[in-house]
């Protein structure tokens, strides 16, 4: 081959490259933070906000109850009041998908059963299989977030393995939170 014929070659080839399609990134916001309370409370009549105050102590118990977190975002809690009483807690939450955040909505009834989460936005390329509601309904009724493990306690889904892992160890670290700082009302500012 000739010998200056590679350099153009070489050119040629990173030209190509530049002008190949990037991957999509396919950001989508499913659900209003309105919304999100509205599907996961439907009876509640008023969503308080509720400071959530760690003490160093508190902070080691949940990273205990919780085990590895991912990467996580904002993180907001509301009191949930229904007309015979307190209903619950209701969270908007972000964890890391694979590069960018999921915003979801999780419920944690009185007792600490837990209501299936929403998904309010995905911004991955792949995983959004996430949303679908038969995924979201393993989460319903349990009580335990120890008991929340990928793919033994909560389907994988293939394609979307770390939304699946993420979501899972947020809702982990949700229902921790819940058990040490909110279950018996102490530690959390009205």
């Amino acid at each position: 081959m000739n010998s200056e014929a590679r350099p153009w070659r070489l050119m040629g080839g990173c030209a190509l490259a530049l002008l190949a399609p990037a991957p999509a990134l396919i950001a989508a916001d499913y659900l209003s933070l309105a919304d999100a309370q509205r599907a996961i409370f439907p009876e509640a009549l008023r969503f308080e906000p509720v400071m959530l105050q760690l003490t160093g102590a508190q902070r080691q118990a949940i990273a205990a109850l919780a085990g590895v977190q991912p990467l996580r975002g904002r993180l907001a809690a509301w009191r949930v009041q229904g007309s015979a009483g307190e209903l619950g807690f209701f969270f908007s939450d972000e964890v890391v998908g694979r590069q960018d955040f999921i915003d979801y909505a999780l419920g944690i009834n009185q007792d600490g059963t837990l209501r299936a989460p929403e998904i309010m936005s995905y911004r991955e390329s792949h995983g959004g299989e996430i949303r679908n509601s038969a995924w979201r309904a393993q989460f319903a009724r349990r009580s335990n977030g120890a008991a929340l493990r990928p793919t033994i306690d909560i389907r994988n889904i293939a394609g979307a393995t770390l939304s699946c892992e993420h979501l899972t160890a947020g809702v982990r670290y949700l229902s921790a939170l819940w058990q040490v700082l909110l279950r018996d009302g102490a530690g959390a500012a009205r």
